[in-house]
């Protein structure tokens, strides 16, 4: 899966940008209330959470990065690895990434996912969350998904305007369920429903 909008394109995510998935995820772990967790992962500590999202199935996981003149060189193996004997270029830049991901564990929740995108510092204004929700929404048109779910936690108007444009509505608030920075925070929780 491709997708291409002026200079960002959308691509499902692959071992090849682990180390820029993790690199952008810890930004937000170290600057921002955004995720709860409070400790930067190594690129080893952040490849099962890769691994949980395939290319295909209710369980996505799509990147955006700077367009480039070609989209794979023909003489690339699978998944755009280098074909051997051919000189490596460096990927494009990642601007941010959208999964969905398991709602809960248990099995009767299987028709439900949590949604989530997260956007480089040079993403910012750029429509780079618009184009991830719009090709993972896309994706997910053809799975077994009956509901998704975002927690956002408070405030972040940025991105309740997101999901509200997104179809998404505020359904409750967990108050001062997480601890960071010293201070409590709420999580307000939206529902998208897909079927």
């Amino acid at each position: 899966m491709l997708r291409e909008h002026g200079e960002v394109q959308v691509r499902a995510g692959t071992e090849a940008d682990l180390t820029a998935l993790t690199d952008l995820y810890n930004h937000y772990i170290r600057e921002t209330c955004i995720t709860f967790d409070t400790e930067p992962f190594t690129p080893e500590q952040r490849r099962p959470w890769l691994l949980s999202h395939p290319q295909d199935g209710p369980h996505r996981l799509l990147v955006a990065q700077e367009a480039t003149d070609r989209t794979k060189d023909p003489h690339d193996g699978p998944e755009g690895t280098p074909h051997p004997g051919v000189a490596d270029t460096p990927r494009p830049a990642l601007l941010g990434y959208a999964t969905s991901s398991a709602f809960r564990p248990k099995a009767a929740y299987a028709p439900s996912v949590e949604v989530t995108v997260y956007c480089a510092l040079q993403a910012a204004g750029r429509g780079v969350g618009t184009l991830l929700y719009q090709a993972l929404f896309e994706a997910l048109a053809g799975e077994d998904v009956h509901r998704a779910y975002a927690g956002i936690t408070q405030p972040n108007e940025a991105s309740a305007r997101l999901h509200t444009r997104f179809g998404f509505r505020h359904i409750g608030t967990y108050t001062e369920v997480g601890r960071k920075f010293g201070r409590y925070w709420d999580v307000a929780w939206y529902q998208k429903d897909l079927a």
